[in-house]
């Protein structure tokens, strides 16, 4: 007898492509609204009629309250391109490309200033959140544990330039760059008055000063 076949799911291209846009225009809303209203003012019945869907579809495009957050998150860190790969971000490519510690640390911290303000609030809100509610903790956890991944290969990337500390191991270059790059610090600083483009420069200048071998001053 012939062996049963089974048959192959077919996946529309078209279909994929409408997921994609309605997905989009739920990431769209939601970044508008978590921006201008707050992660504890804004509800997911807002995000859906804003994005022209009901909640059943966003909960099926994105997920609950906690995945928007993670969903927003990365299309701020994609500079508006969505989830792709840390490697393919802009702000990466272009560290990457760039000769040079001190180059690399100043365009590294640049991003953050840019980054920082519109990123630091949603994370600081989950964190608050994942005290009380299991689903917030985790999604606080996958961008933490995230964020802390992509660090090392920072680290291993600046090491390459050969001008790092030899006493330092690529741990500890990419602990002192998370601990400093993190909603935390940012907030702290803030509250000192700090502005997102002294914050930048204060980054670059005391990642430059901790992590170079000849770091002068």
């Amino acid at each position: 007898m012939p062996e049963d076949v089974k048959p192959r799911a077919y996946r529309s291209p078209r279909r994929a492509e409408g997921a994609a846009r309605t997905r989009s225009r739920i990431v769209s809303a939601a970044r508008t609204m978590l921006r201008d209203k707050g992660y504890a003012r804004t509800t997911v019945t807002e995000v859906a009629r804003r994005a022209g869907v009901s909640v059943d579809t966003l909960y099926t495009s994105v997920g609950r309250k906690p995945q928007l957050v993670l969903a927003v998150v990365d299309d701020i860190l994609g500079e508006g391109q969505g989830p792709i790969p840390a490697a393919q971000r802009g702000y990466v490519a272009q560290m990457v490309s760039t000769s040079g510690l001190q180059a690399k640390l100043r365009g590294y911290a640049d991003a953050m200033g840019r980054l920082q303000p519109e990123i630091a609030p949603l994370l600081r809100a989950l964190a608050f959140a994942g005290e009380e509610d299991a689903a917030c903790a985790e999604a606080f956890r996958h961008i933490d544990e995230r964020r802390a991944a992509n660090m090392r290969r920072l680290a291993a990337d600046l090491r390459a330039t050969g001008e790092v500390r030899a006493d330092l191991d690529d741990d500890a270059v990419a602990d002192l760059v998370w601990s400093t790059n993190s909603w935390e610090y940012f907030h702290l600083l803030q509250r000192r008055g700090f502005t997102p483009s002294r914050y930048a420069d204060h980054l670059a200048d005391l990642w430059y000063r901790m992590v170079a071998a000849h770091a002068s001053g």
